[in-house]
């Protein structure tokens, strides 16, 4: 990869196209933009050099785009903003490459076509993921395209971690805990021993905390236990989703109160959670600052469902070295930190108080110096290591 070569990322969601460009074999940060609200709405795009700069700015009001003209639209963006790079391969973020993809894959009409049977067990997500890798291959086929897939880092887990209790017949069928945040945390175990060498080998239980939200726990940097399951919707509850739920609920919401399939679909996964249980907003800064005892009880159920899930991960590992905290709200919630790090105290954590108050930028320990289990704050950054697949791919091909 020459100095001029530049690698695109592409995290596609449901009514957003998130993108980010890096420069030449260091994969230097150089634009970062996203396309939001697509299909419904005023469809807005904005693009930011690492400055902060504001380097391309447009929406559509008349009428919103779809993703094919999203990344039609960010491809003519990118062809006159590249000011001499040239894009050697485009890297997506697929949130779902069941049990077959456990690495990065150059995404061919073969391969695509495999992933569109994974899509019912990710019917949230994979179309939306999929949609610009074929707006790609139809508008600039020359271009090498790289899939990242959030299940891949937890497929090495022992099998009874990964196993329901279901009959073999269901099982069969791919009904089995995946688990996600793979790039998340994959880029978590590459940073820290970076920070401390000793963590290269340690037993770290890493929260990516965010509007979706999850833990794994790590054993010198591979997964061993997820809390997400055979769904995103499973373990903590998050800004929308519930998290965790006796499936017998379920059937009672089915059974009792009539409800069908798409209306249990929306309850659990865009109206629970935060919002659901505060009635007020699924944004912890919204909450943090209501005195309203529904935000109260909205976070202190978070707070201790995280505690619930550190001694249970700390099990699978047989011990904990290390608790990472990453994502919007693990990176910016100096009281969530502190109430998480205050009941796991039985753990041998020990918060410094004035590091985690400070709400430090970057990598950053935050525990106290004679803390028998170390605390970070550690930034996500799944777009790197997107690019970093994409480049070894490239590499190696």
């Amino acid at each position: 990869m020459a100095p001029n070569d530049c690698i695109i990322v592409i995290n596609a969601g449901s009514s957003s196209i998130k993108f980010s460009l890096f420069d030449g074999p260091s994969l230097r940060p150089a634009l970062r933009g996203k396309i939001e609200n697509l299909y419904a709405g005023v469809t807005r795009f904005i693009a930011r050099d690492e400055q902060g700069r504001t380097v391309g700015e447009q929406s559509w009001a008349d009428a919103p785009i779809d993703h094919q003209a999203g990344m039609g639209f960010l491809i003519d963006f990118a062809r006159t903003h590249l000011d001499g790079r040239r894009v050697v391969a485009v890297g997506h973020r697929i949130v779902h490459g069941g049990i077959d993809y456990s690495g990065p894959r150059l995404l061919d009409e073969h391969v695509v076509a495999q992933l569109d049977k994974l899509v019912p067990l990710a019917p949230l997500h994979l179309p939306h993921n999929l949609a610009p890798v074929r707006s790609m291959m139809a508008l600039a086929p020359e271009v090498p395209q790289v899939g990242c897939f959030d299940t891949a880092v937890h497929v090495g887990q022992p099998p009874e971690a990964q196993a329901f209790a279901l009959p073999a017949r269901i099982t069969e069928l791919g009904v089995r805990r995946y688990g996600f945040h793979g790039l998340s945390y994959e880029y978590i175990a590459s940073r820290l021993p970076r920070a401390d060498a000793g963590l290269a080998t340690a037993k770290v239980v890493a929260a990516h905390l965010g509007n979706g939200a999850s833990m794994c726990a790590m054993s010198a940097g591979r997964s061993v236990a997820s809390t997400m399951g055979f769904t995103a919707v499973d373990g903590l509850p998050m800004g929308t989703r519930c998290g965790a739920l006796d499936p017998g609920v379920v059937l009672y919401l089915i059974e009792e109160l009539g409800m069908d399939v798409a209306a249990v679909q929306k309850l659990l996964y865009q109206e629970s959670g935060l919002l659901g249980v505060s009635g007020i907003s699924a944004d912890m800064r919204t909450l943090e600052a209501s005195e309203d005892p529904r935000a109260r009880a909205a976070i202190a159920l978070m707070v201790y469902r995280i505690g619930r899930e550190l001694g249970s991960l700390a099990a699978a590992l047989g011990g904990l070295d290390a608790l990472v905290f990453s994502g919007g709200i693990g990176e910016n919630s100096v009281a969530l930190r502190a109430a998480v790090c205050r009941d796991a105290a039985w753990l041998g954590v020990e918060l410094d108080a004035a590091g985690n108050d400070a709400n430090p930028r970057g990598v950053a320990r935050i525990s106290a110096a004679g803390s028998k289990v170390a605390v970070w704050v550690v930034p996500a950054n799944e777009e790197l290591m997107i690019a970093r697949h994409t480049l070894a791919m490239l590499e190696d091909a």
